[in-house]
């Protein structure tokens, strides 16, 4: 089975035009990633986290197939099985019920954790050694997340911890094996998150009914919140995420994720709120830590070859001798 696998970042050089439209289109997925925690809490009901994750999922999986018609062949039905259960399955439930359980404070920093658990993740998987530039600037993305987002009022809830960290973990590994097994032949990003999105709607479909039943009543609001969900945070940015992993290094396209709790930030902004210099702060290092993923470490400076001379003698043979001289002089 053929693998893939990455080289050890070079030095340090501006992106191109093509790579940097790659991950600014990438970036879309974790931004629209970032609404979930106010669509959850201001438009969905409460109390039915695998309803919404079904209806976020679902939907979206069979209209990416209609519109691509393509279907696993292969490996790739329990390929898609996995990724499924890890990108979707498991992490929308668990991202809903940490959004009713938790501070968005709290679930954020949590999941800001992502690129920390994906680098450690490539050293098993894709035999992939991560930089210290990377282990750095990972960490200090969590810092800065903490201080946007964390307050003294922060309160703390087991299950709710441990439904970010499951949630984060599992698309840690989806992020991890989708790098390593790539994409078939012939088949596009959509189609490869219709796969995933179906995969994962089927699995929460036998177990939202028994364990939730349906809600008693769906408003005007949740309609909205569930189409936005479904449309712009299911199908178009799983289909960019998708796409994105596929062409850029995990360790640029991982720290990406920093986007959603600094999107997050800036809709708490617009709907009234502020913040103080050490979240100013923080959101600044968070940006920062984004951004040096990006263009990685800095290169260092080379010393350029002394040409040699005209009579023939190497270029170090009149330094002795001027030195020499010095001397007797």
């Amino acid at each position: 089975m053929s693998t893939l696998t990455e080289r050890s970042p070079g030095p340090s050089r501006a992106p191109s035009a093509p790579r940097a439209a790659t991950v600014a289109l990438t970036a879309l997925a974790p931004a629209s990633w970032g609404t979930t925690y106010a669509v959850a809490t201001e438009l969905l009901p409460p109390g039915q986290p695998l309803f919404a994750g079904l209806v976020r999922a679902l939907p979206a999986g069979l209209l990416a197939l209609a519109l691509t018609r393509v279907l696993p062949r292969g490996d790739w039905w329990w390929r898609s099985a996995v990724l499924g259960a890890l990108n979707i399955g498991a992490l929308f439930p668990l991202l809903f019920l940490a959004a009713e359980r938790l501070p968005g404070g709290v679930a954020a920093t949590l999941g800001a954790t992502q690129p920390l658990l994906v680098a450690g993740l490539s050293i098993v998987v894709l035999r992939v050694r991560p930089t210290a530039w990377q282990w750095t600037w990972g960490g200090l993305g969590v810092l800065g997340v903490g201080l946007v987002v964390l307050g003294p009022q922060a309160r703390l809830d087991a299950v709710g911890i441990l439904a970010v960290l499951g949630g984060t973990a599992g698309m840690a590994g989806g992020i991890v094996l989708t790098k390593r097994w790539g994409r078939p032949a012939g088949v596009g990003p959509l189609a490869l998150a219709g796969w995933q999105l179906t995969a994962g709607g089927l699995l929460l479909l036998p177990l939202t009914l028994p364990v939730e039943g349906l809600p008693h009543g769906i408003d005007g609001e949740a309609v909205v919140g569930y189409l936005w969900l479904g449309g712009m945070g299911g199908i178009v940015s799983f289909a960019l995420w998708f796409r994105g992993i596929g062409k850029l290094p995990v360790g640029a396209s991982a720290p990406l994720v920093l986007l959603s709790p600094l999107v997050a930030t800036v809709v708490g902004i617009a709907l009234g709120e502020s913040l103080n210099l050490p979240q100013s702060l923080g959101f600044a290092l968070a940006l920062a830590a984004l951004l040096a993923a990006q263009l990685g470490p800095p290169r260092p400076r080379r010393r350029r070859p002394t040409p040699p001379r005209h009579d023939g003698r190497a270029p170090h043979d009149h330094v002795r001798e001027d030195l020499t001289q010095g001397e007797l002089s």
